[in-house]
């Protein structure tokens, strides 16, 4: 008997739920005593969730066939969009100084780099499913590291951090989905981080003698074993130099993040007066509509980058708590489809997406928090934005799919 198809309900009411919270959230954002950009903002949102609908709704007739077999010409389409905004792109929010937006006119088209995301998702999916097996070395992680290079060093060189951040969660996470050992995974890790303790010279000297120790435990191939080590020393060596070279709005962010007391009235304006709006909030929070933070203007964008400030200043610690529950369910949701997937490419897809996903929900509420970089990266369904928005809904219809296609495959098998 053939089944007429039906959504998800793990996905439904999680996506649902955070849809509708966005929406409520975004209103609260635009009830301000001063003039922002904030005001209204939730009306035209409306128009873009109609759009996601429909986005949504397209995605979810798409075969997963079609979809694998189109890959390469997305992927190499999102190259080519992202080689051109270096050349004319514009920036927004909390990236001003950016070339991350294509604008026609004056009016902002969208981040070629959120359709980027989807498209290295796409390609990297088809590459690890056509595999016999999953990479064991360094060698045979070589095309997947090109096909996340090569977008991460476009969107970097914009640049645009907190986006270039969200390829290198999707790479870890499609890695470790596909079967790559943990310990590999760590050592392909082990440069970046050794980037970030270099500032200490006592700290690096410290994980130079553990990354030693920990590849003299477990023996890789000997040229692997040499190539990490000489990457870790490397790094170390060219922090400085790397650091002269940050202009001076990066250096600003970056040392903020470390102490945003440096520089309240500049650099650390953001995180500071994020983190009142938040602790203000306590339990409960000061009332929906009502932050005072939010409605004096004192809380930068508002209604984008920092509206989770919104949801922790106005519904207190249990709003933050209801939202983070809802984004939970949803990768619970994902995890499940993933699992249950009818094939390699599909469940690898679904996977991708739930990295995607959990990076902008790890950097943006880290970010209101001060425990990431301000970087200027949207939350998914709660941030104003129709280009990031149209991606999610996308993302959406994939995973809608891919568990419609697992079910009916499961009751044929049955």
């Amino acid at each position: 008997m053939k089944l007429v198809p039906s959504l998800d309900r793990s996905l439904a009411l999680p996506a649902f739920g955070l849809v509708v919270y966005g929406l409520i959230v975004l209103y609260s954002a635009g009830q301000t005593d001063v003039v922002t950009q904030a005001q209204g903002v939730w009306y035209h949102q409306f128009i873009w969730v109609g759009l996601g609908l429909v986005a949504a709704w397209a995605t979810f007739h798409v075969s997963p066939r079609i979809l694998e077999w189109i890959a390469p010409a997305v992927y190499v389409f999102s190259l080519v969009l992202l080689g051109v905004t270096l050349v004319v792109g514009t920036g927004a929010g909390t990236a001003e100084s950016s070339h991350s937006w294509l604008a026609i006119g004056g009016h902002r088209l969208g981040q070629p780099s959120e359709l980027a995301k989807v498209a290295t998702v796409l390609m990297l999916a088809r590459h690890l499913s056509s595999r016999r097996e999953p990479p064991r070395s360094l060698l045979d992680l070589t095309v997947s590291g090109l096909i996340v290079g090569l977008p991460f060093l476009l969107v970097m060189k914009q640049p645009d951090l907190g986006s270039a951040i969200v390829f290198i969660g999707i790479f870890f996470a499609m890695m470790f989905w596909c079967g790559v050992r943990p310990r590999l995974l760590f050592l392909i890790a082990s440069p970046g981080l050794s980037l970030l303790l270099a500032f200490s010279t006592v700290t690096w000297g410290g994980w130079i003698i553990a990354v030693t120790v920990v590849l003299a435990l477990w023996r890789p191939y000997f040229w692997e074993g040499v190539a990490i080590w000489m990457a870790n020393a490397v790094m170390g060596a060219v922090a400085l130099p790397l650091w002269k070279r940050l202009k001076p709005y990066q250096q600003d962010r970056l040392l903020t993040f470390l102490n945003p007391e440096v520089d309240p009235q500049k650099a650390g304006y953001h995180a500071l007066q994020s983190k009142v709006a938040i602790g203000s909030g306590g339990w409960f929070g000061t009332g929906y509509t009502q932050g005072p933070q939010k409605r004096l203007a004192f809380l930068p964008e508002q209604h984008t980058d920092f509206v989770f400030s919104v949801v922790g200043e106005e519904l207190g610690f249990i709003g933050v708590m209801v939202a983070l529950a809802l984004f939970f369910a949803l990768f619970l949701g994902l995890l499940r489809v993933a699992r249950r997937a009818a094939d390699p490419f599909s469940s690898l897809v679904v996977f991708g997406i739930a990295g995607l996903f959990f990076t902008h929900v790890f950097e943006n509420v880290g970010m209101t928090v001060n425990v990431m970089p301000i970087t200027g990266i949207p939350l998914p369904f709660f941030s104003y934005g129709g280009s990031f928005f149209l991606i999610c809904s996308i993302c959406l219809g994939l995973a809608f799919r891919v568990s419609n296609d697992s079910r009916l495959s499961g009751y044929a098998d049955a």
